[in-house]
């Protein structure tokens, strides 16, 4: 039933988008107004979000570190898996952003024969992430074809390559196919492992089929339902310009794909996904570990009155006189 509703939710969307445009034919809501909408949605949701991440003090060095902290002269540092120098953080941050470093390291932990407990990777969720992030990142790159004119030279570039093996006209990218298997496989592990499941809840659900409605609509209107591309990128080029025109010829699947689209850019901003911002504001991540060279003063520590143990023998003086207990100061 985790899975249930929110695929519910997405078929819903989809409805309300092909009443709209399929039946009411309201092309200018669908076609500039709520995608206007969703980008501020958007941006004013990443705004905030980053303000009050950058707001937040960190006044404690907790780095998670793997390697050798910088100590004795003679004890090689290892500046990437223990970071000590700023250089060193920009470096293990560029492989976690663009490799998954920690998606690569130590995943699952058992209890071996013996009580033994063992730490071992899962290779394949790491695969699927890269698989799944890259892809997603190319195809954003060749959307840019859609906003720009003339288009740059790097997205034809891109997108030749994607298409190379050309065996379908027109020709289906490698990114379309790799991506459906990276979602195909996040959703299954969801539903196979029950550790997995057991952890998962309504909106991890909810993202992976928006993302895959996104997916798919966007295949069926290049390969099946054709779509007029030309009045696709004039709509496109008039939103970026803050002139929308709104042709009603371009197709019912457009409008499908691009309310979706809307959807979850609206939704990015407070869903899980926020972490491709979120990960730069990451204590754990983007720390030093210099706490031996350097000293780390919680600025949230406020004036406390001590009361120190000379001060609570004078307090107790008598009664412990009485006792027969032993005093630091007999006066």
């Amino acid at each position: 039933m985790k899975a249930f509703y929110p695929f519910l939710a997405v078929i819903s969307l989809l409805s309300i988008a092909y009443a709209g445009v399929g039946i009411f034919g309201m092309y200018a809501l669908f076609g500039a107004v709520i995608p206007y909408t969703a980008f501020l949605l958007f941006i004013c949701g990443i705004i905030y979000r980053v303000i009050v991440w950058a707001r937040t003090p960190q006044p404690f060095c907790i780095p998670t570190v793997c390697g050798q902290q910088k100590s004795l002269p003679w004890i090689k540092a290892d500046n990437i898996e223990s970071p000590y120098t700023r250089a060193g953080v920009i470096g293990r941050m560029a492989l976690e952003v663009l490799l998954f470093r920690s998606l690569f390291r130590n995943d699952r932990v058992e209890l071996r024969d013996g009580g033994r407990l063992v730490f071992s990777g899962n290779k394949f969720l790491w695969l699927g992430g890269l698989l799944f992030h890259w892809s997603l990142l190319f195809i954003l790159m060749k959307h840019l074809r859609f906003f720009t004119e003339p288009i740059p030279a790097f997205v034809l570039f891109l997108q030749g390559v994607d298409g190379i093996f050309e065996l379908t006209i027109p020709a289906l990218f490698i990114t379309d196919g790799l991506i459906i298997v990276a979602l195909t496989y996040l959703f299954l592990r969801r539903v196979i492992y029950p550790q997995i499941r057991y952890i998962s809840i309504p909106s991890d659900y909810f993202t992976l089929f928006l993302i895959a409605g996104i997916v798919s609509t966007g295949i069926l209107m290049r390969h099946i339902f054709k779509v007029d591309l030309l009045e696709i990128k004039r709509l496109s080029l008039g939103l970026v310009s803050f002139h929308p025109v709104v042709p009603p010829g371009i197709g019912l699947a457009f409008y499908l794909h691009l309310f979706l689209v809307s959807v979850f850019l609206a939704y990015l901003p407070v869903s899980k996904i926020i972490h491709m911002a979120g990960v730069f504001f990451s204590p754990t991540r983007n720390q030093m570990n210099n706490n031996r060279m350097v000293r780390h003063v919680n600025p949230w520590n406020y004036p406390v009155k001590l009361h120190t143990y000379e001060e609570w023998e004078n307090d107790f003086r008598d009664a412990m006189k009485e006792a027969g207990l032993p005093l630091e100061k007999n006066e």
